[in-house]
């Protein structure tokens, strides 16, 4: 499986050139929702992707500024990059929910406080949901859109089974 990271940390690097700081803007900024890359992880990539020769980096001092890494992509990275795309569309990764752990031990809590905890959670995936909704489209063959319609069919399909899952509760309950 393609690391996902290495692919979005090129496919920001072939618009233009960019300091680490705007790179980790970008994605805490705009890419929330398809990574959880954290900065030191952005930085150790750029430092592994500039040692394989993927990427370029040059460093840059403006006035009494600090200097600081600016890094472009090569062609080597170009092509790298396009490989990454092509199989990251292919593939289907295996669907990890790091939040479904807790159902592996629900039996030890009363009914009534699953129940609870349930409708929480169902709260919750539907705050993100109206919040994605909100996300301004980005036009025609737009990948950003293609990936908050994905997640918004999940969560949708997540509220649908939830509801289910509650309901059974509440049966047992009665």
């Amino acid at each position: 499986m393609a690391d996902e990271r290495i692919l979005i940390l090129l496919g920001l690097l072939r618009s233009q050139s960019q300091h680490g700081y705007q790179i980790n803007e970008f994605i805490e900024r705009n890419l929330s929702r398809v990574t959880d890359m954290k900065k030191p992880t952005a930085y150790a990539l750029l430092d592994r992707l500039e040692q394989s020769g993927d990427i370029a980096v040059r460093i840059e001092q403006e006035g009494n500024r600090p200097s600081r890494k600016v890094y472009s992509i090569t062609d080597q990275g170009e092509g790298h990059f396009m490989e990454l795309l092509r199989q990251n569309l292919a593939e289907a990764s295996p669907l990890i929910l790091v939040g479904d752990a807790g159902f592996m031990f629900l039996e030890v809590l009363p009914l009534s406080e699953i129940v609870d905890l349930l409708r929480r959670r169902l709260a919750s995936i539907e705050a993100q949901i109206a919040e994605l909704v909100l996300v301004p489209s980005h036009g025609p063959r737009s990948g950003v859109d293609l990936a908050i319609e994905h997640q918004l069919m999940l969560l949708r399909t997540d509220v649908g089974w939830l509801h289910s899952v509650i309901e059974r509760f509440e049966q047992q309950a009665e």
